[in-house]
C-alpha cells in the first residue's frame, strides 16, 4: 500500500504518513488506531503504543513508568499544578509548553505520553489515588479561564470514583511542610514503596528505606494540614464559579 493510499484510508495527509514512517513525527493514538484498522492488524499496532509513549519520556522517568503501571496505591502532593494523572489535555499542554526552548513536536510527544499514563485507571482494578494539592493550584491561570474551569471540573469528576480522593491545603496557612516541592509515593504488591521526587530539571526515583520514610512523614504532615475531602470539593466548586 502506498503512502497516498494509506493516507486516503485513514484521512490523514500523505506527508504526515511519510513523516511518521521516517520517524520524523510522533504519531497520535488516533493515527495509530486508524492505521491499525486500515491495515487489518487486529490491535497489533495499538499494542505497540506504550513503547512510543515510553520513548517520548526522558530516560530517568522510565523506571517510574514501570512503578506507576504496577502500583496498587498512589499518594501524591502537588503544590503548583494538578497531578499529571488527572490533567486534561489542554491543561497539560500549557504546563509542558512552559519548558524553556521546547518545540511544538516535543510538546506533542510529551503530551501524548502524559495522557497515555492515565490508562492505568482503565485497568480491571485501577489503583487507589490519594491526591493532596495546594489551594494555589486552583487559582493559577494555566491555559486561561476556560481551560482552568474544565480542569477543575475534571477533578470533580475524578472524586466520583471511590478509588480517588482529593484534598486541598488552604493557602491561608502560609508556609507549609510541602512548600519545597512535589512528590509521589507508590505502593506495589510484594515490594517496598517507591517515591518520585520532583525537581526543576528532572525527577528522582528511589526506594531507599530512609528516603521513603522521610517522604511518608512529609506526606502525612501535609495531609493533616489539608481540608477534609468534602470541604476540599466545596473549595474546588467555588474556584470553578470564579473561572466561569
Amino acid at each position: 500500500m502506498s503512502q497516498e493510499d494509506l493516507a486516503d484510508k485513514i484521512n490523514f495527509s500523505a506527508s504526515l504518513v511519510g513523516f511518521v514512517e521516517r520517524a520524523k513525527r510522533f504519531p497520535s493514538r488516533d493515527f495509530v488506531e486508524r492505521c491499525d484498522e486500515a491495515l487489518a492488524l487486529n490491535g497489533d499496532l495499538i499494542r505497540l503504543w506504550p513503547l512510543l509513549t515510553r520513548e517520548a519520556s526522558p530516560p530517568w522517568f522510565h523506571g517510574w513508568l514501570d512503578v506507576e503501571q504496577q502500583a496498587h496505591t498512589i499518594r501524591t502532593w502537588q503544590p503548583l499544578v494538578v497531578p499529571g494523572l488527572l490533567q486534561i489535555e489542554e491543561y497539560a499542554r500549557a504546563v509542558i509548553r512552559g519548558e524553556p526552548h521546547i518545540s511544538e513536536d516535543e510538546v506533542t510527544k510529551k503530551l501524548q505520553a502524559r495522557m497515555e499514563r492515565q490508562a492505568i485507571f482503565a485497568r480491571p482494578t485501577p489503583p487507589i489515588l490519594w491526591v493532596v494539592i495546594d489551594e494555589c493550584v486552583l487559582l493559577r491561570p494555566i491555559g486561561g479561564r476556560t481551560v482552568m474551569r474544565r480542569q477543575l471540573e475534571r477533578l470533580l469528576e475524578a472524586v466520583e470514583s471511590p478509588r480517588i480522593s482529593i484534598q486541598v491545603v488552604p493557602m491561608a496557612l502560609g508556609g507549609t511542610t510541602g512548600i519545597a516541592g512535589g512528590f509521589v509515593i507508590a505502593q506495589l504488591p510484594g515490594r517496598s514503596d517507591t517515591v518520585y521526587i520532583e525537581s526543576a530539571t528532572h525527577g528522582y526515583v528511589t526506594n531507599h528505606a530512609e528516603e521513603v520514610e522521610a517522604i511518608h512523614n512529609r506526606y502525612d504532615t501535609i495531609r493533616i494540614e489539608a481540608h477534609p475531602q468534602h470541604v476540599s470539593i466545596d473549595r474546588i466548586r467555588e474556584a470553578i464559579v470564579a473561572w466561569s
